[in-house]
Formats: C-alpha cells, sequence, structure tokens
C-alpha cells in the first residue's frame, strides 16, 4: 500500500508589502534560520525558514483576510514559559487555547493575521 511519509514543509503567506516585516518577526522575534530558495523560485517573492528537519515557506499573497481561517501552523517548542516570556516582551498578544491531554499550549497571529500554535507534549 502507497503511504504518505512525512511533512516536507508548510507555506504560510503574507502581503507583498510586508515581506520584510514578516522576516523580521519570523527570523527575528522566532529565531528560524532563513535558507536560500531554489533559484526558479526567486522571482516569485517570500522566503523560506528552516524548522528542524522540515521548512516552513513564507510566501507572498494579497488581498487575503488570514483572520477569518482555523488554518494555523504549530510548532513543538522546548520551553513554552519562556516563549510566552519572549513573544510578550515583542508585543504578542497570546491567546490560550483549549485544554487538550497530553499538551501544553497557546496561540497567537503573526503581524499579518496568520494563526500559529505553539505547545509542549506531556503532562
Amino acid at each position: 500500500m502507497t503511504q504518505i511519509l512525512a511533512i516536507d514543509h508548510v507555506q504560510i503567506t503574507v502581503p507583498s508589502e510586508g515581506v520584510a516585516r514578516a522576516r523580521d518577526f519570523y527570523c527575528g522575534v522566532l529565531g528560524l534560520p532563513e535558507i536560500t530558495k531554489p533559484a526558479a523560485l526567486r522571482d516569485r517573492g517570500g522566503f523560506w525558514l528552516q524548522v528542524g528537519d522540515r521548512q516552513l515557506h513564507v510566501g507572498v499573497e494579497d488581498d487575503v483576510d488570514r483572520f477569518a481561517t482555523k488554518a494555523h501552523v504549530a510548532f513543538r517548542v522546548d520551553d513554552l514559559a519562556g516563549w510566552r516570556d519572549r513573544l510578550m516582551a515583542a508585543g504578542v498578544e497570546l491567546v490560550e487555547c483549549i485544554t487538550i491531554p497530553g499538551a501544553k499550549r497557546f496561540e497567537f497571529r503573526d503581524p499579518f493575521g496568520n494563526r500559529i500554535e505553539f505547545l509542549t507534549k506531556g503532562s
């Protein structure tokens, strides 16, 4: 039987005028390293980030209401309290999530409305 092996990357989008601000947020505030996009895709705008052994692609898309969707990226982190403090110090508004067994988590919106969840697994 054929099967899906893994998630290779996730893509979110930001408005075309927000790429520099998005780079500041994702590379600066979140500390994700930028990786080089293939030459064939560079003219499309945006940038790519490395997240562990996966990638987050930040593409360009205008006229999208990102606040109207439940779609999101969930990052597993090692220090939820530390991330909470870091994001609040950067002026990011945090939202508490509904409790689910085996996870502690919160969410927030990036500067463009993309929903992001940070979580730790375990008790």
